[in-house]
Formats: C-alpha cells, sequence, structure tokens
C-alpha cells in the first residue's frame, strides 16, 4: 500500500484522520437467521398451554394470577369467575402461575401459563415493586425506583441462592404476596 491514497480526496482523508468519518456499518443480518425461517426455535415462553369450554366467561381475553392456595387473581378481563380456565391448566402446571386467556370462538378459550415464584414479605414497605441488588461493592434497595435505606431479610435470603452477587426483584401481587424473580450477578 502506498504512503498516500491518491484516490481519496484531500477533505476526505482529513476527515477520516480526524475521526470526523463514521465507521461503515455492518450488513444487518440475513433474514434467514430470523425465528421460524431457519429452524431457529424461539425461546418457550409459557409451560403450559390448553384449550377448555369454559362457558359464562365475559369479555375476550384475560390475565390472571393463580396462588399457591389456588385463589385466582384477576388482572385484567372479566370479573366472571375464571376457575374453569384455572382448572384446566392445572392438568399441566400446579400454583403458583400466570396465565394468559384468549376466547378462540364461541366457549372455547386457549390459556397459557407460566410458573412464576411468589414470597410472602408481611414486613414489605408501601409500593408496587422491589429491586435488591447485592453486590461485592454494594447493596442497593429500591421501592418502585427509589432507594430506600434498610433490608429485606427474606428477598435478601432469596437472593442468596443464586450467588454472592444477586438481583431480585419483586413485584406486588396482593397484600404481603409478591411474584420474584432473582438471578445471579
Amino acid at each position: 500500500m502506498s504512503l498516500f491514497r491518491r484516490n481519496e480526496p484531500l477533505h476526505e482523508r482529513l476527515a477520516r484522520e480526524g475521526g470526523l468519518v463514521e465507521r461503515e456499518q455492518t450488513a444487518p443480518s440475513p433474514p434467514w437467521r430470523e425465528v421460524g425461517v431457519h429452524g431457529m426455535q424461539r425461546g418457550r415462553e409459557w409451560d403450559a398451554t390448553q384449550t377448555v369450554e369454559a362457558p359464562g366467561i365475559e369479555g375476550d381475553a384475560a390475565t390472571f394470577v393463580v396462588l399457591p392456595d389456588g385463589s385466582v387473581l384477576v388482572e385484567e378481563g372479566s370479573d366472571s369467575s375464571l376457575q374453569l380456565l384455572a382448572d384446566a391448566i392445572e392438568h399441566q402446571l400446579q400454583p403458583p402461575y400466570r396465565a394468559r386467556a384468549a376466547r378462540q370462538r364461541g366457549d372455547l378459550w386457549a390459556v397459557q401459563a407460566r410458573r412464576i415464584e411468589v414470597l410472602s414479605l408481611p414486613d414489605a414497605p408501601v409500593g408496587d415493586a422491589i429491586d435488591l441488588t447485592q453486590t461485592q461493592d454494594d447493596h442497593v434497595l429500591s421501592v418502585d425506583g427509589v432507594r430506600i435505606f434498610g433490608s429485606l431479610p427474606a428477598l435478601e435470603k432469596r437472593g442468596e441462592r443464586e450467588g454472592r452477587d444477586y438481583a431480585v426483584h419483586a413485584e406486588r401481587l396482593d397484600d404481603d404476596l409478591w411474584e420474584v424473580r432473582a438471578s445471579a450477578l
């Protein structure tokens, strides 16, 4: 390669050397790498799927949580009893779980559910979401995005099952019952 690029105009060379030119973008991945086109599987979102005849349910969709004691908390949708939908899922998946249901036609419903972890946090502060992060350097507890002082031993104990450094996220379901997700950092 020659010392000077003779085909490159001076203003382009100076812009390149001065860092004013954006680097060339890499080509987007080819469409055949998308899920369903090249045999790559989509990550599993639901642990159980079921269809069920459920007469008497109003509306066309519902989202609900079934607690460990079997009680159903309706988050979105019908105020009708969703017990028939929950009973259908429980042939494959035991509570606690989060489910969504959609009317297919008439009284036929499709229901999908995934396992969740539920903890009782009677000493939890007022709020809807709690985040706890523990690293070698720091301990951060926040409620609804606002950092607070103190500790929640039940959440810390749950996080420690993941390892020394962990993050725990909890969302209030009802009173002192929280849906919890924890992962190692």
